[in-house]
């Protein structure tokens, strides 16, 4: 069956080696161009003003996700224990982004690292952990393809 409105937030899922992201109440994945500015002089019949205007080349990609969830007594999939255990491993681990529906074929898959883990245990409320990974090298899917996305012609 056809998507169509609006995304739900609770349809796009975050593994971690192999294992949904436990409890988790959010999740972003950043995209980043890393530049390189290059400002020259006008050439000779141009005017001054034209020299303000920098050019930029993209000499970098990088991507960083963080997730956010509630710390869960009876966690059956990758909760705040098995995150903990990962970062004090401090090896890369394996991430995917993909659709509900989708599981074999994520938009983004690839090694990363986990930057910070945090737990915020409040008194008479939830505890909570959030996670931060960066990219480990190139990813080994990048598919555009694999994120639904009804597309209208432009001229109809």
């Amino acid at each position: 069956m056809a998507k169509s409105g609006y995304c739900n937030g609770s349809d796009m899922l975050l593994y971690v080696n192999g294992k949904a992201v436990g409890s988790c109440t959010t999740h972003t994945t950043t995209f980043n161009s890393e530049t390189k500015e290059r400002a020259v002089k006008p050439v000779a019949s141009a005017p001054l003003s034209s020299g303000l205007w920098k050019k930029k080349d993209v000499v970098g990609l990088s991507y960083s996700i963080s997730a956010e969830g509630l710390v869960f007594y009876d966690e059956t999939e990758c909760g705040f224990k098995i995150l903990f255990a990962l970062w004090k491993a401090g090896k890369p681990v394996t991430v995917k982004c993909m659709e509900r529906d989708n599981s074999d074929e994520p938009y983004l898959e690839g090694g990363c690292v986990i930057t910070s883990l945090e737990r915020t245990d409040p008194a008479q409320d939830d505890s909570t952990y959030s996670i931060s990974l960066e990219n480990d090298g190139e990813p080994t899917t990048l598919d555009e393809s694999a994120i639904t996305e009804n597309t209208v012609d432009a001229e109809g």
